[in-house]
């Protein structure tokens, strides 16, 4: 299969997930998989394991027992088993690894067993030509050795982002673990001590978001970085790259399905059955056939085309604390800044109800802005209204965040809806060549009424330089927008379409925080 039809797949794949697990309201209101039914599993999994629906079936018309996955980030699953936000909503779990959830007291309480069901290891998928030019022999590899390659300038990248990915989180482990040299468990000194070379480390990082598909699709539309560093099944699913298990180490992911303490005897004994029918050698051999991951049953050896060298599995946190430092590290200090233009409706039509959720969700998303972080709000109406553009300084980050939300509160409803006028000056404000993730985020309740036309943008875009087209647009369907028009902007762009009206607009400025 082609990169451009695997990807087409891919994206497919992402667009069903984008419809269950983005532009949402808060996952404890949105997430409800429904009432229990007998021999049916609620189950809140990791988002990537839809490809996990043909297996699945198979299990079903085996045993019996149906499944119905929510997906969902890792992180984001934790948190809300931890607040018992899947007490009685959900009979188990299904995430990529349980070793965040170890470390939360709050959530382990909450499990009563686990079980394995496959693995795959982070790895690096570099291009074949970067390969050969870096004089690399991919089983020799090291992390030390990516990031000399990033040092020199000879390596960029794409990676999930670790705070909702457990992808980006378990690599972010991973080169940490790798580049600190730690023998044991991380902590705070082997972070600090690898903070420097890290930090070079994530200068080679060009592509960033929380979905791997979309990580994927973004890298085959640009072809401007060199590799992507994501779980081993995953770039297995590009076949253009050379997939390299670096040879000091990775962190795996387990896939452990896990029964909930909430539920009663028999919810738990047909998640027994599940895992029991998952973990037979034929189900093995179809889970790493179809999903290019491991099996977890001795007697069934790996898929054609997987390493079968074995490398260190590295040590992941062993407290929260250091868990949570090095995602704070890494969102504050380490990656590279983002810069990102808000283009707002505030037409007539947003007056009232409409305009005091925006203002809410704006200021609920002041929190969430990065140290280094550059934010431009442009209100717009028949016209762009103003354009006011703050910095979250790590030195006095309050002083930026205060002066977004005052400007915020300062929105007024009036005008017409001049969406593509909008944007065209939302593309022109960000024409300086600056080494940032840069995003425009659109927000309208209406369909385009004023200024240029969804042909005349079209004709701009493609009249923008090359640098300035990787720039992706995040509409947000609100209100009466059009999905259609709105969905055509995400296209062109490469950006992702968010849907705030079967959600919360809060949820959805939230959930494209992972792409900027």
């Amino acid at each position: 299969m082609s990169i451009r039809r695997r990807l087409a797949a891919v994206a497919l794949a992402a667009t069903a997930l984008l419809t269950a697990c983005t532009a949402q309201q808060e996952p404890e209101e949105l997430f409800d998989n429904g009432s229990p039914e007998p021999g049916t599993l609620r189950v809140l999994a990791s988002s990537e394991l839809s490809d996990m629906t043909p297996v699945l079936d198979k299990v079903e018309k085996d045993t019996g027992i149906k499944v119905r996955p929510t997906y969902m980030g890792t992180l984001d699953a934790i948190d809300m088993l931890a607040n018992g936000k899947t007490d009685g909503r959900y009979d188990a779990l299904w995430l990529s690894s349980n070793d965040y959830l170890r470390l939360r007291p709050d959530a382990a309480k909450k499990v009563v067993s686990e079980t394995p069901i496959m693995s795959s290891p982070v790895a690096i998928g570099v291009k074949p030509a970067t390969v050969k030019e870096l004089g690399w022999q991919p089983e020799q590899v090291t992390w030390s050795q990516v990031e000399q390659a990033v040092r020199d300038g000879k390596l960029t990248y794409g990676m999930t982002d670790p705070a909702r990915s457990n992808s980006g989180f378990s690599t972010l482990v991973s080169v940490a673990s790798g580049l600190s040299g730690a023998q044991s468990a991380l902590t705070d000194a082997d972070v600090q001590k690898a903070s420097p070379r890290l930090k070079e480390f994530f200068k080679g990082q060009k592509l960033t978001g929380s979905s791997s598909g979309w990580l994927a699709a973004a890298y085959d539309r640009r072809g401007t970085v060199d590799a992507l560093l994501n779980y081993e099944s995953v770039l297995k699913g590009i076949p253009e790259l050379t997939v390299i298990r670096p040879r000091d180490g990775v962190v795996t992911a387990d896939y452990p399905i896990t029964s909930l303490a909430s539920t009663d005897a028999a919810t738990r004994e047909d998640v027994r059955r599940l895992t029991e029918a998952l973990r037979t050698p034929a189900t093995q051999r179809q889970i790493t056939s179809t999903t290019h991951r491991r099996p977890v049953v001795a007697s069934v050896p790996p898929a054609t085309g997987l390493d079968t060298s074995r490398r260190r599995e590295l040590p992941f946190p062993g407290s929260r604390s250091v868990a949570d430092g090095l995602l704070d590290a890494y969102e504050n200090k380490l990656r590279r800044p983002s810069r990102t233009v808000y283009v707002l409706d505030t037409s007539g039509s947003m007056d009232g109800d409409r305009l005091a959720g925006l203002k809410e969700a704006l200021n609920g998303l002041v929190g969430d802005f990065r140290h280094r972080e550059e934010v431009t709000l442009m209100p717009f109406g028949s016209d762009v209204k103003s354009v006011s553009t703050h910095v979250v300084n790590p030195t006095d980050p309050q002083t930026g965040l205060d002066a977004i939300r005052r400007d915020s509160d300062a929105l007024e409803a009036e005008g017409d809806t001049a969406i593509f006028t909008s944007l065209e000056k939302a593309y022109e404000q960000l024409s300086a060549d600056r080494d940032m993730f840069t995003s425009i985020v659109l927000m309208t309740d209406g369909e385009n009424t004023a200024g240029a036309k969804a042909d005349d943008f079209d004709d701009f875009y493609r009249q923008l330089s090359s640098r300035q087209r990787e720039i992706p647009v995040f509409p947000i369907l609100f209100g009466d927008s059009d999905r259609a028009e709105l969905t055509h902007i995400a296209e062109l762009t490469g950006g992702r379409l968010f849907d705030a009206q079967k959600g919360s607009l809060d949820g959805a400025f939230k959930e494209i925080r992972g792409y900027q």
